[in-house]
């Protein structure tokens, strides 16, 4: 392998990659200095003047995944040194970064892994066919022929493989159609999980990189959507580089290949994964270098922006002004001819298999209370609650469960408006939806567990049945409402990430040239913090806006959308979370108390949402939340947050026919190796049949025929570690080190 990558890669061509990489790092870097200095500005007006948003009706927890494993089993891998296929332990932390090992033994020995896949900008693929027909597309005139055999041959007829446009390939098989549909979920989920944008946590550097890489792209003639906006700065930087050095790389080295179709292939992505690497290197030195020198800046920046912020303020505005009177004719025009048109189709194109997600999330969660009530009922004892609890805690990280809510979004698709619009694939709004909805199960299932502490706790074990009917009643009718507010959100959110790149582009070129002469308008101490560029772009998002908001407001109301609900939530806090909240606050007082105090945990970061950050309506209000503790008799559970505001009354929604739940295994097959999630139905057999009392729905049978349904995006506890002052905001969490002793399966946790 290694003489393959030397004998194509000579110094030449190393110098011709490091004078690319260094010329986009440095173009990147003046526009990131640029948008450091206007992101800061930002941040520093925010933290001045606040702000306010729409409250959710759900709890939040903190740390939904801290020290536990996602998933762990043993397939096949093919190792490309030998060639040979061997047997490998796959263990999943919750970074889902994916770590091999030679065996389990090595792993429960604590050994190093093998080697550890970040699936950033990965795709899972299930048939060899998928992955040659993907090959041909990045080595022109390589297209397999009808006999051709691919360059390696899967020891079984179950092939699972992560396919890279620039990376190593990965290839697994496994034995049975089963495990390969299981396998398949959990390398989704990671892909989905590294793909879902940056960390939100550092409110300047995330905004200021995500603006520098968009305005790089657009100089460059790319306006719309990017794939391959995913995984860590380094990586992000390293497909930028690979965008343009790719293409120029394969004209000097593709004509060199030797040997047959298959061997060509081969040497390629060995050549193509050592330029990556080369590339990934170089980008994350420059890049650590850029962001050096701009927090030794801050300081003074943030002095300037504080001296004279009612000044840049006024400033601002009068620019804005200015650059209205000149934009708003064309854009006017642009709207009504090549906009306007289009945004009922394309809204009804994602509104569909989203409602659908949504709705089998909310069934998924309706039938794993219903089982919880028919146990409580069979078993009557609070150790029965407690083990069905624990089940249902893990529901959202649970890879086979949360596929088949996966899979209604898959459909989506933009068919016929992709071209137009320059939308590359619709997956970026799926995965966005996706992890929406897995948010939306965690907070459920988050909000039922303390709801149902407390009532456990008030009512003892009597009529267990009853008490967890009414707390699913309170947590359905919060879900309701949490999931049409969220749906919208993304909705706008979509829109406005495929129509602001088409619209810079079709107005960009007759304003470019009068945008200098706004630059004269800002005073030279103020030019760092107001670029014409930021302003005329924030322009353009404020002259859609108004047919985006009353398009989603059009449909909202429409029953088979199932967004009406959040219009019928009186105004009001729910008394007994405010005083679930002052319980939990004062469980944690106590414990603090007994454990002698202790700083904050650092704060992990969450996720930002996978839309550039001008057009981030929804992300400025800052929430005024709550800490929460679990309030578990036996462990102390993980810390969680709620936002005050307006709670949905438990008297507000009607009581509608639910249907039958039935009793749900993680996945019955596979040994004790193969999966981190095990149930035993034998441990609670549904001795006699249950009628249950129904809970209210807010969607009729009719409606989710029509194709919608509520439904949510959420995450749910799964930890027993100790308590953390740690918040998550609303998007997944940062990698971390995985510690390879983690259990498999989680214990029990008491009520």
């Amino acid at each position: 392998m290694g003489d393959v990558v030397s004998s194509h890669l000579d110094e030449a061509k190393r110098e011709i990659i490091t004078v690319q990489t260094r010329a986009v790092m440095m173009s990147f870097g003046r526009l990131y200095e640029q948008q450091y200095a206007v992101a800061l500005f930002n941040k520093v007006r925010f933290d001045v003047e606040g702000g306010g948003g729409p409250q959710p009706q759900l709890l939040h927890r903190q740390i939904p995944l801290e020290n536990r494993s996602i998933f762990s089993g043993s397939l096949f891998q093919y190792l490309e040194e030998n060639r040979k296929w061997r047997n490998r332990f796959l263990f999943v932390p919750d970074s889902y970064k994916i770590h091999y090992y030679a065996s389990k033994a090595s792993h429960d020995k604590r050994l190093r892994p093998k080697a550890s896949i970040s699936c950033a900008g990965y795709t899972v693929l299930t048939s060899m066919e998928e992955y040659l027909h993907l090959f041909s597309s990045i080595l022109p005139g390589t297209k397999a022929k009808d006999g051709d055999s691919p360059f390696l041959k899967c020891a079984t007829q179950f092939p699972v493989i992560l396919w890279h446009p620039y990376a190593r390939h990965y290839y697994f098989c496994v034995l049975t159609q089963e495990e390969q549909r299981r396998w398949l979920a959990v390398l989704q989920d990671c892909v989905r999980h590294a793909n879902d944008g940056l960390s939100e946590e550092n409110k300047v550097q995330t905004p200021a990189f995500t603006d520098a890489v968009r305005l790089y792209r657009q100089a460059q003639g790319y306006f719309g959507t990017w794939e391959l906006m995913c995984g860590e700065p380094s990586q992000i930087l390293s497909n930028l580089v690979m965008e343009g050095l790719l293409p120029e790389l394969r004209e000097l080295i593709s004509p060199r290949l030797k040997g047959k179709l298959p061997e060509r292939q081969r040497h390629w992505m060995l050549v193509s994964d050592a330029v990556y690497r080369l590339v990934q290197d170089q980008c994350q030195a420059q890049y650590e270098a850029v962001v050096q020198k701009c927090e030794a800046a801050s300081s003074s920046l943030q002095a300037s922006i504080r001296a004279d912020m009612d000044q840049i303020i006024s400033s601002r505005e009068h620019v804005t002004s200015k650059i209205r009177e000149l934009l708003l004719p064309k854009a006017e025009k642009l709207l009504k001819v090549s906009i306007q048109p289009y945004i009922s189709s394309i809204l009804d194109a994602l509104m569909a298999p989203t409602s659908r997600g949504f709705s089998e999330v909310r069934d998924v969660f309706f039938r794993e209370l219903v089982d919880m009530s028919k146990n409580a009922l069979n078993e009557g004892s609070k150790e029965t609650v407690v083990q069905d609890m624990e089940k249902i805690s893990i529901l959202a990280f649970h890879p086979v469960k949360m596929q088949s809510c996966y899979e209604k979004v898959e459909p989506l698709s933009l068919e016929g408006l992709q071209q137009r619009f320059d939308v590359s694939s619709p997956s970026v709004f799926v995965h966005r939806a996706q992890i929406l909805m897995r948010e939306q199960m965690d907070h459920a299932v988050y909000t039922f567990e303390q709801i149902l502490h407390q009532s456990l706790e008030s009512q003892g074990s009597t009529d267990l049945c009853k008490t967890i009917q009414r707390c699913q009643d309170r947590v359905m009718k919060k879900f309701d409402y949490d999931s049409s507010s969220v749906r919208k959100r993304f909705f706008r959110e979509a829109l406005l990430q495929i129509f602001i790149p088409y619209m810079l582009k079709q107005l960009g070129p007759s304003c470019s040239s009068e945008l200098p002469r706004f630059q004269e308008l800002i005073f030279e101490d103020f030019s760092r913090f107001i670029l014409v560029e930021n302003v005329f772009e924030e322009v353009v998002l404020h002259s859609i806006m108004k047919d985006i908001v009353m398009a989603v407001k059009e449909a909202a109301v429409q029953r088979r959308h199932n967004l009406y609900r959040d219009s019928l939530v009186l105004g009001g806090s729910d008394p007994s979370l405010l005083l679930l909240a002052d319980e939990a606050s004062a469980h944690r007082a106590a414990r603090e108390h007994t454990e002698g105090g202790g700083g904050p945990s650092q704060k992990r970061g969450g996720r930002m949402k996978q839309v550039v950050s001008m057009i981030q309506t929804d992300g400025s209000p800052v929430l005024d939340t709550r800490a929460w503790t679990e309030g578990h008799v036996a462990h102390d559970g993980p810390e969680a947050q709620q936002s005050d505001g307006e709670e949905l009354s438990d008297d507000s929604a009607p009581a509608d026919e639910r249907p039958p739940g039935s009793a749900h295994a993680l996945d019955p097959s596979g040994s004790p190796e193969d999966h981190a999630w095990k149930e035993d139905e034998a441990q609670s057999p549904n001795k006699v049949p249950v009628m249950v009392e129904s809970a209210p729905r807010g969607a009729s049978a009719r409606e989710e025929e029509e194709g919608g349904g509520s439904g949510g995006d959420g995450r749910v506890l799964v930890e027993e570690q100790p308590p953390s002052n740690q918040e998550v905001p609303e998007k997944t969490f940062p990698p971390q080190e995985s510690r390879s002793g983690d259990t498999e399966t989680a214990p029990e946790r008491q009520l």
